[in-house]
């Protein structure tokens, strides 16, 4: 048996326990999943170096994963542009069942092999793109079609995983699976399992990012104003680097049509004459 898929001993009588106790125990189980975490830093350092390695050549990176699974990369991919300021097609998320299957269940959508292998060939796969198939218990059908796809473009393949051994990570050239065990309520992995691999998720692309030069220090210097928060967030760190006050930070951006790294090289330039 699957460990994702095994009883909890800690939780066999949750139905009985107080409030206080179940998020108690809820709260040291997610401790779990942050350690468990650790003895993949290598194969994640591995997966991270050879992503932006071909991001690098033009590259993209793609998630594919159904459910929970499917969802966190959605969720991911969806942050890069606003966050990093990358063109949408960078980093791409896809799930089984389609768009709409974000939010609302599409059951029997990951056992289509098929299903997988055509949605990712439509993005017409190099190899230089990279895919990350994500599945908790490792033998999603719709992931293992994407893997084929992908190893008919040469393009990498990451097996995302909580299962050692599974059948994604056997056709995967890295394969990161943190042992989370069993879940609090037996088999819901969108739990421990699911926060693992958010986390592993947010290492990657934000790994990546760095590693293509889209920060500055350890500030968002692509940062786009797409809102009040977000250009403001923009004025502050121009005040940051520049040490400008905010109003000639904030028209500094303007005349740079809020363009953080122009107005950055608009303050150096000024700076130098």
């Amino acid at each position: 048996m699957l460990k994702t898929e095994m009883r909890n001993t800690k939780t066999t009588h949750i139905d009985r326990m107080s409030t206080a106790e179940m998020i108690a125990i809820m709260q040291e189980e997610n401790k779990n999943a942050v350690n468990a975490i650790d003895a993949e830093l290598p194969a994640i350092e591995a997966a991270v170096d050879q992503i932006s390695q071909r991001m690098k050549q033009g590259g993209r990176l793609f998630y594919v994963g159904c459910g929970t699974s499917g969802r966190l990369g959605v969720v991911d991919a969806a942050e890069c542009p606003p966050t990093y300021g990358v063109p949408h097609g960078t980093v791409v998320g896809i799930i089984a069942g389609g768009d709409g299957a974000i939010r609302r269940a599409v059951e029997g959508a990951e056992d289509s092999r098929e299903a997988g292998f055509r949605d990712i060939e439509a993005h017409h796969l190099t190899a230089n793109d990279s895919v990350v198939g994500i599945s908790v218990a490792g033998g999603a059908a719709y992931v293992l079609g994407a893997f084929d796809a992908a190893a008919k473009a040469g393009a990498l393949r990451i097996a995302l995983s909580s299962n050692a051994g599974c059948p994604i990570e056997k056709a995967a050239n890295v394969a990161i699976h943190p042992d989370t065990g069993a879940e609090v309520i037996t088999g819901s992995t969108r739990m421990k399992a699911g926060s693992a691999h958010k986390m592993i998720l947010n290492m990657i692309s934000t790994a990546v990012m760095v590693k293509q030069g889209h920060v500055y220090e350890n500030m968002m210097i692509n940062l786009r104003p797409s809102n009040i928060k977000l250009r403001d967030r923009m004025i502050w760190i121009l005040c940051e680097i520049t040490a400008l006050p905010y109003d000639a930070a904030e028209s500094l951006l303007e005349r740079n049509e809020f363009h953080l790294r122009r107005a950055l090289e608009a303050f150096e330039s000024e700076e130098e004459s």
